[in-house]
C-alpha cells in the first residue's frame, strides 16, 4: 500500500474516485480492526494516508510528529511517511473551511451550535474558532463531554445562527433522519453538513426550503483530499483542482429524475438522456409493475390508488439511496412531499413539461385515458410540477433536445 485510507468501515468511501480525479497514483482502502491498528503503524509500509473514524484520535500516538493545528485540533486525518519517520496532519480543517467558504456561510461574530463531539467536532471547533465565532457550543444526546443537550439547545439556545452537523445522523443507509428541528432556531443563517452520502441530508432539504444557505460534506471531502495529496507530494495545493474533482464527482453521484405528467415522453428522454451519458435508467412504473406482477391498470382497479401510490413511495425510497442514475417518474410521484424528498437527497428534478395538447394517452394510464383526463390532471399538478422541480425543459420539439437540454441543466 502506498497511499489510501485507513479506518475500521469503509465500504461506501468516495476517496479512491476523488484521488483518482486530483492525480495519477494508486489510493486504496483498507480496513484494519482496532486491535491490528498500532502493529500496521509500526509496520510504516505506506507513503501516505488518510485516516478516518474511528482512529483520527488513536493514531496520534502512534506518530512521530503532529502538526500544532492537529494538536491543537486533537485530531489526524492525514499521515505522510517521510524517510521512515511519521508526521501526522489535519486537512479536514482546511477542507471545512473550504467547504463553508463554498457555501457562502460566514461565521464571523456568529453564535454557532456543533452537533456531535467526536473527532470531526474537534476539527468545526478549531474552524469556528478561526473564523472568528462569536460562540461556539457542543450539542450530544447526553451533554457529556462539554456539550449540552439538544433540550438545552432548543431551550436556551434559540438565537442560534449556525448550525454544524458532525453527527452520523441521516446517512446513509439510514437517510431521512435529522439530528435537530431547525425551526426551533429562527435566527438561523448558516447550516453545513458534514454528511456526502446522501449528498442532500433531511438537515439541509430543511435548510433549503426555508432558503438558508447550506453546505454538504462533498465538497469538505474534496478539498480535504486535495490538501491531503499535496502534503503526499510535497507541493502546492491547487484550489481550482477542488471545485473541479467537486462538479466532477457530483456529476456522477447526483441522480437525474425526471418529472412531469404521464404522456410527455420522460421514458423516451430518458432512454436518450442514458445512451448519451452512459448512465442508468429506471422508471418507476416498469419497477412497479415488475415487483407486482401485474399492469398499473390492474393495480388501480384491484387494490385501489393508494396501494399503488404506497408501491411508488417505497420504489422511489429504495432508488434515492443509489448513484448516477437516470429515475423516470410516474406522473402522480410529486403528489406525495415524502417521494419529493427523497429524490431531492440524490437528486437534480427535471420537470419534462409538454404542451398539453401533445400529451399522449393510453388505456394503460389510469388516470389519464383520455384527453379531457389528461388536460384536467394537468392543470390540477401544474403548479405541484412547479414547486417540485429544480428546473422546466418544455418538450415540444424533439426528444434529442429534451435530452441535451435536461444534461445541461443538470449540470
Amino acid at each position: 500500500m502506498e497511499y489510501g485510507l485507513i479506518g475500521e468501515h469503509l465500504g461506501h468511501s468516495y476517496s479512491p474516485e476523488i484521488h483518482a480525479r486530483i492525480g495519477d497514483y494508486p489510493y486504496e482502502l483498507k480496513e484494519i480492526p482496532r486491535n491490528e491498528l498500532a502493529a500496521f503503524m509500526k509496520e510504516r509500509s505506506f507513503k501516505g494516508i488518510n485516516v478516518t473514524i474511528p482512529y483520527k484520535q488513536d493514531v496520534i500516538p502512534l506518530l512521530d510528529e503532529v502538526s500544532e493545528s492537529a494538536l491543537s485540533i486533537g485530531a489526524v486525518n492525514t499521515i505522510v511517511n517521510k524517510d521512515g519517520r511519521l508526521y501526522g496532519y489535519n486537512t479536514d480543517f482546511l477542507g471545512m473551511k473550504a467547504a463553508l467558504n463554498f457555501g457562502g456561510i460566514s461565521l464571523e461574530g456568529r453564535r454557532v451550535l456543533i452537533l456531535g463531539t467526536g473527532g470531526t467536532s474537534r476539527t468545526a471547533m478549531a474552524v469556528a474558532k478561526s473564523l472568528g465565532a462569536a460562540s461556539c457550543i457542543k450539542v450530544s444526546r447526553t451533554g457529556n463531554d462539554g456539550a449540552i443537550t439538544y433540550e438545552k439547545a432548543v431551550t436556551e439556545h434559540r438565537n442560534t445562527e449556525i448550525i454544524l452537523n458532525t453527527t452520523p445522523v441521516g446517512m446513509y443507509p439510514n437517510a431521512g433522519k435529522s439530528p435537530v428541528d431547525i425551526s426551533n432556531f429562527p435566527e438561523l443563517d448558516g447550516v453545513m453538513d458534514v454528511i456526502y452520502n446522501p449528498l442532500y441530508t433531511e438537515l439541509l432539504l430543511d435548510a433549503r426550503e426555508r432558503d438558508i444557505p447550506h453546505v454538504g460534506g462533498l465538497y469538505m471531502l474534496a478539498a480535504q483530499a486535495e490538501y491531503a495529496s499535496a502534503l503526499f507530494f510535497g507541493r502546492e495545493p491547487d484550489e481550482e483542482l477542488i471545485e473541479a474533482v467537486y462538479f466532477s464527482l457530483l456529476s456522477k453521484k447526483r441522480n437525474i429524475a425526471l418529472i412531469g405528467m404521464s404522456g410527455s415522453g420522460k421514458s423516451a428522454v430518458g432512454r436518450e438522456i442514458a445512451r448519451v451519458t452512459g448512465m442508468e435508467l429506471v422508471d418507476t412504473d416498469a419497477e412497479i409493475v415488475k415487483r407486482a406482477g401485474k399492469p398499473i391498470s390492474d393495480i388501480f382497479a384491484c387494490e385501489g390508488e393508494k396501494a399503488f401510490r404506497d408501491m411508488e413511495s417505497e420504489v422511489i425510497k429504495e432508488l434515492s439511496d443509489r448513484t448516477g442514475l437516470i429515475i423516470s417518474t410516474g406522473g402522480g410521484s410529486v403528489l406525495r412531499n415524502e417521494n419529493v424528498r427523497a429524490l431531492r437527497r440524490g437528486s437534480v428534478l427535471a420537470w419534462l413539461d409538454r404542451p398539453p395538447m401533445k400529451l399522449t394517452f393510453s388505456d394503460d394510464r389510469p388516470l389519464a385515458q383520455s384527453r379531457e383526463a389528461a388536460l384536467r390532471l394537468y392543470d390540477e399538478r401544474y403548479e405541484i410540477y412547479k414547486a417540485a422541480a429544480d428546473f422546466r425543459c418544455i418538450n415540444d420539439t424533439t426528444i434529442k433536445n429534451a435530452a441535451f437540454a435536461i444534461i445541461e441543466g443538470a449540470n
